[in-house]
């Protein structure tokens, strides 16, 4: 990637959360040509990071259900500065801390509830990409993506497809 993303006025962001230790081969497809991927935590291996990295540079944060000295070694919680957008990323959108708006977020990205959930409130997206991971009832397999272009955001869900 030349340029960090924070200097760069246009970045693609492959979203991602909830893997539970599986990466699904579809993610890789969706996420081709990204130039920077979030994890939004229960990542369940250090795999599922390494095998991210193979498309773009990672930053993910440790979800409730991460465990053991690899994932002691993420955040709870990050901003990541992304072509003029401040992005902040955590798992649980109920432990949200902070004042988006008056942070200065474009976006708050979440994970947890397996939920996708794509919604601006108060000049502030708020995006969940649902769960990338193991089918958890009749909620869809997804991530997002994400594209910022000179400190403005937009993003849509994806669903992933079956692999056969």
């Amino acid at each position: 990637m030349k340029g960090s993303s924070a200097q760069r006025e246009s970045v693609s962001i492959g979203l991602i959360s909830d893997t539970h230790g599986l990466l699904r081969p579809g993610v890789l497809r969706l996420f081709a040509g990204v130039d920077l991927i979030l994890h939004a935590g229960d990542v369940g291996k250090p795999e599922v990071l390494q095998g991210l990295e193979t498309l773009a540079p990672v930053c993910a944060v440790r979800g409730n259900n991460d465990h053991g000295g690899w994932a002691e070694a993420l955040p709870a919680s990050r901003t990541v500065e992304a072509a003029g957008a401040r992005l902040f990323v955590l798992h649980d959108l109920q432990e949200l801390d902070i004042d988006p708006a008056h942070e200065g977020c474009a976006a708050v990205i979440s994970g947890h509830s397996h939920k996708p959930l794509l919604v601006q409130d108060g000049g502030v997206l708020f995006l969940n990409p649902g769960s990338a991971g193991p089918r958890r009832f009749t909620l869809p397999v997804s991530c997002a993506r994400i594209d910022v272009r000179a400190g403005k955001v937009s993003a849509r869900l994806l669903e992933i497809p079956e692999m056969r």
